[in-house]
């Protein structure tokens, strides 16, 4: 088969075609042109490996977060009184466990805007995404300080603005939370 593939120049084509649109937020035809609704289709095809590299990460990590927070609920004496009680076991957790632990998950997503805005450097650089993380690196790499430094900044600010949303946000979510 390998040399079925290799004398057919169609799969070659293909290949060509399939991953020579995988970098960049454009097909090379849509970069210049004016905003359209062909425009917007050929960005949504190219936004859903970005999406994919960068949220996969993100996601095993706030899983793990979430999982360690619902284990250590699961076992306070409130959920066991609960369960006493003879409540439903799905009762328990959505009502009393999960409302619980979304404490630190909440606090914990609060600072990820400064890394969503910055974009995963690495997918970044590798899928030719107009990111802030590349170009903080370049920055970084040619010395230019006033630019690492604003771009510092920038984050810092993204991160007390991250944090403030968590608050308000836990604040919604637990009513106890008082907001003086």
């Amino acid at each position: 088969m390998s040399e079925a593939i290799k004398g057919d120049p169609s799969f070659a084509v293909v290949l060509m075609v399939t991953f020579d649109s995988v970098g960049g937020l454009f097909s090379r035809d849509m970069e210049t042109a004016p905003w359209s609704f062909a425009k917007f289709v050929d960005l949504l095809e190219h936004l859903w490996l970005p999406v994919i590299v960068v949220s996969a990460g993100s996601t095993a990590w706030l899983t793990r977060v979430m999982r360690a927070n619902l284990l250590d609920v699961l076992n306070q004496q409130y959920v066991q009184t609960a369960r006493a009680k003879g409540l439903k076991e799905s009762k328990v957790i959505w009502k009393h466990a999960v409302r619980n632990a979304l404490h630190p998950l909440i606090m914990t997503i609060g600072g990820v805007l400064p890394a969503l805005i910055g974009g995963d450097v690495v997918a970044s650089i590798v899928l030719n995404l107009p990111t802030a993380g590349p170009v903080f690196i370049n920055a970084l790499r040619n010395q230019d300080m006033y630019l690492a430094i604003t771009f510092l900044m920038f984050f810092s600010v993204l991160l007390v603005i991250g944090n403030l949303i968590a608050d308000l946000l836990l604040a919604w979510v637990d009513p106890r939370i008082r907001l003086e």
